[in-house]
C-alpha cells in the first residue's frame, strides 16, 4: 500500500544517513514502479550526501508513481537475483519489502544470506492483521490489482479473516528465520524513531 511506501521511504532515509556517516558506502536496487514487478534501478555503491540523495529521489520517485498502483503481482525473486549479481564483496544488505510476492523468493533470501549479511526490514500495515468493524469497505488485492467490497461488521468475518492473517504472519514469520536473516518488522503506525532505535537494538 501507499502507506507502506512511505514509512518505507522514511526509514532508507535515516538508515542511508545512519550508515553514510561512517564513511560507509551505499546503494539500492529498486522495483515494482515502472512495470509488472520487475527490477527498475540499479545504483551503484558509493559515499557521500549527493549519491545517497540521489538514491532517496528514485526511491520517492517509485512511491509517486501511479505504475505503482497498476502493477501486478510482486517479482521479489527477481529483485534478490539481482542483488545477487551487483552486491559482489561481503556487505549489509537490507531487503525492504512487505514480502507479500509471487512464490519462489525463499531460495533468493537464503543464497543472499549465505554470501553476506542480511536484514529483512519487513512493513506491514495493521489493518492486514485485523479489521477494525467499519461497515463496508472497499479493498485492492495488492497484487492482482482487483477490488471488492467487504463487510467488516459481520464478526464471524472479522475472526476468519484474523486467524487466516495469523496463519500467514507465523509462516512468514517462520520463513525469513529458516533464510538465515535478521527481521525487523515495520509498521506503518510505529515512531521511526523508535523504529530505527530497534535497528540499533537488533544490530
Amino acid at each position: 500500500t501507499r502507506r507502506k511506501s512511505e514509512v518505507a521511504l522514511s526509514f532508507v532515509t535515516v538508515l542511508g544517513r545512519l550508515i553514510g556517516r561512517h564513511g560507509n558506502r551505499v546503494g539500492a536496487v529498486l522495483f515494482g514502479a515502472g512495470g509488472p514487478g520487475g527490477v527498475d534501478a540499479v545504483v551503484p555503491a558509493r559515499g557521500g550526501r549527493s549519491h545517497l540523495l540521489q538514491i532517496v529521489q528514485k526511491v520517492l520517485t517509485a512511491v509517486a508513481s501511479p505504475a505503482r498502483d497498476a502493477a501486478g503481482g510482486t517479482q521479489l525473486a527477481e529483485l534478490l537475483r539481482v542483488a545477487g549479481h551487483v552486491v559482489r564483496q561481503r556487505s549489509t544488505v537490507f531487503v525492504v519489502s512487505d514480502f507479500i510476492s509471487e512464490p519462489g523468493w525463499e531460495a533468493g533470501l537464503g543464497a543472499l544470506a549465505r554470501r553476506h549479511d542480511v536484514v529483512a526490514v519487513r512493513l506491514f500495515d495493521p489493518l492486514e492483521i485485523e479489521l477494525p468493524d467499519a461497515g463496508l469497505l472497499p479493498v485492492r488485492d495488492a497484487e492482482t490489482g482487483e477490488q471488492l467490497w467487504i463487510d467488516t461488521s459481520d464478526r464471524g468475518f472479522r475472526q476468519r479473516f484474523a486467524r487466516i492473517a495469523a496463519q500467514r504472519e507465523a509462516q512468514l514469520r517462520e520463513t525469513l528465520a529458516r533464510c538465515g536473516v535478521n527481521t525487523l518488522e515495520l509498521s506503518t503506525d510505529d515512531d521511526l524513531a523508535e523504529a530505527v532505535t530497534r535497528f540499533l537494538d537488533l544490530r
